[in-house]
């Protein structure tokens, strides 16, 4: 698994080759991302392309990779510069989550900082790219670990995301909570050891943090999450969230631009 993960991220995406997919993705194949689901194979093959077009060169980080019980995570950094917007460049976060059928992928659940990208695009100088792993193909099965698991979903239940960090926070940049009394509808959580990927929805009140719109505080609000924590002592004591702000600031806007 986890090689073909590394033809999807080396010869697929980074390398913009749509002829390795029909070795490493099943016919069936889709994405669930910002709540669309992008599928079968050759639909999602389409609709990837017209990404790749914009950011000819386009480059692909890893910095984390975990593997457990016919699942895989990998979060890393996709960077480039977009042809239609004068060869300005960005970076931005992303973590997908894959499973398999032992022989190609199946399914995929991921999000990305499509805000932070934005931003960048709009203008901002762009940003720096989080430090690699060494060495993420190397990455090995970890027995999943249920009171990991149980540790997450309570976390989640909360909203409150302490001990990780949100979105482009890393870089230093706000990332405010942007709901009041959350619930969060999980989609997939896995985990390998102590490390636990999920992915999923969160409900409740908006709470403000946005900008560019008009929707008043506690207004029904949601949003797409996908995220990589670090469980210690039972709680979360490291990871990375990344919310579909985006998607998010379009939906209360009451528009998709």
């Amino acid at each position: 698994m986890v090689s073909l993960v590394r033809r999807w991220a080396v010869e697929w995406i980074a390398a913009a080759d749509p002829s390795v997919c029909a070795e490493i993705l099943a016919p069936e194949y889709q994405i669930l991302i910002g709540g669309y689901v992008l599928g079968p194979r050759e639909r999602y093959i389409e609709g990837t392309v017209e990404q790749l077009d914009r950011f000819p060169g386009l480059g692909l980080t890893v910095h984390e990779l975990i593997r457990s019980e016919g699942r895989l995570a990998v979060r890393f950094t996709e960077h480039g510069a977009s042809v239609k917007l004068d060869d300005r460049a960005a970076a931005w976060g992303g973590i997908a989550l894959f499973r398999w059928n032992g022989e190609q992928l199946t399914e995929c659940f991921a999000e990305e900082d499509y805000l932070a990208r934005r931003r960048q695009l709009a203008g901002e100088r762009c940003d720096p790219i989080d430090r690699p792993s060494p060495a993420p193909w190397n990455a090995t099965h970890v027995e999943p670990d249920p009171e990991a698991e149980a540790v997450v979903r309570a976390w989640l239940a909360t909203g409150g995301f302490a001990g990780a960090e949100l979105d482009d926070a890393w870089l230093g940049r706000p990332a405010p909570l942007l709901l009041d009394d959350p619930e969060t509808e999980l989609t997939e959580l896995f985990s390998a050891g102590p490390r636990v990927a999920f992915h999923g929805l969160q409900r409740g009140r908006y709470a403000g943090g946005l900008e560019g719109i008009d929707a008043a505080p506690g207004s029904e609000a949601a949003h797409h999450l996908v995220g990589l924590v670090t469980v210690a002592d039972a709680r979360v004591s490291e990871g990375r969230v990344i919310r579909d702000r985006l998607g998010m600031q379009r939906a209360l806007a009451g528009a998709r631009t």
